[in-house]
């Protein structure tokens, strides 16, 4: 063959498998993708519920709190509580004190078939994000612990209390999970999903039907039925109000200098949704009457702000309240009690 008609095999990076001409057109189209999927990601993570809602396994309920603007808005550093001696021994040996170091806490709550028994009505999964020593921590729970078990590389703590077990397992640098329930299931659950934790929409079944529906910016929310053992007849000050065991609630608090509450029953059906709406009228309309008439009228300004903020609103299977709490009401009603002079 002549050497000056031969053709060079192609090689990586020069005119043949990847030619130069390509490379930058390549490059820009790999920048592209890494930044469509940071941005999905992005999204992903803003639409989906925080990890510790994530954690929790299947229940009847769940109800999640995101502390530092409840902490900033009720100034818990300013009005230091006396500690009862079992917390103050638990401050001491492990050096956590949640009412400073605690930042989210979100709960499964699981109905009990047997409401007579060592969990009462209902029994918690619980998951606590926040800033702590694991070395301490963990020395704690093995001076408690009646017995331990090992699962999915981690350490269950199984802890005796009052006639029921608490299982505490530490998770990582940051995330305790604790459940009192009957059996290991629901801690063993918890390991589980923590492996996936990565995963956006990762989750037990009532946030997947539910958590859309959760209002944006919301510091503290709850999804699920009323706590059986209310039935149809629930009372407030001896007023009944025919809340359904059936409907499904979807409770949020949005923090924005103010506390602004939004309660939405999702009921059976618009009948009883309107039913529902009627009573919760009936019942403000009863508390605004006493405050402007009644001997011991209700003297504080920001507790009128508050019942006077409320609103009532019914559409099809759906009715809403909605109210507004004061930030020195918040702070008012996180203070310790001052005692009494003598």
């Amino acid at each position: 063959m002549d050497e000056s008609t031969a053709t060079l095999p192609a090689i990586p990076g020069k005119r043949g498998l990847f030619p130069l001409g390509h490379r930058p057109r390549a490059i820009l189209l790999a920048i592209i993708v890494l930044l469509l999927l940071l941005a999905a990601a992005i999204y992903l993570s803003k639409e989906a519920p925080p990890e510790a809602a994530r954690l929790l396994p299947e229940s009847d309920a769940v109800v999640y709190l995101d502390l530092a603007p409840i902490r900033a808005a009720a100034n818990f550093g300013a009005h230091p509580v006396q500690h009862d001696p079992e917390y103050q021994h638990f401050i001491d040996a492990t050096g956590i004190q949640f009412e400073r170091d605690l930042d989210q806490a979100a709960f499964a709550l699981h109905r009990m078939d047997n409401p007579l028994g060592p969990n009462g009505l209902v029994a918690y999964s619980s998951i606590f994000v926040g800033k702590f020593d694991r070395t301490r921590l963990a020395s704690y729970l093995e001076t408690i612990a009646q017995s331990k078990e090992e699962y999915a590389g981690h350490q269950i703590y199984n802890i005796p209390i009052e006639g029921r077990t608490d299982r505490v397992a530490i998770l990582s640098s940051t995330i305790v999970a604790v459940s009192n329930a009957p059996t290991a299931e629901q801690i063993h659950s918890i390991l589980d999903r923590h492996r996936n934790a990565f995963l956006p929409f990762a989750g037990n079944t009532l946030l997947a039907q539910r958590y859309s529906e959760v209002p944006a910016l919301s510091t503290a929310w709850g999804i699920g039925k009323l706590a059986i053992g209310l039935g149809n007849d629930f009372k407030i000050f001896g007023f009944s109000l025919p809340l359904s065991t059936s409907a499904t609630f979807i409770a949020s608090a949005r923090w924005s200098g103010v506390l602004n509450l939004r309660i939405e029953e999702i009921a059976p059906n618009s009948t009883a949704a309107t039913l529902s709406a009627d009573s919760l009228a009936a019942l403000l309309n009863i508390a605004k009457t006493a405050e402007n008439t009644l001997p011991n009228a209700i003297a504080n300004p920001d507790t009128k702000t508050l019942l006077n903020s409320i609103a009532i609103d019914h559409r099809n299977d759906r009715a809403t309240v909605t109210a507004t709490i004061p930030p020195e009401l918040i702070r008012q009603l996180t203070q310790s009690p001052k005692p009494a002079s003598r």
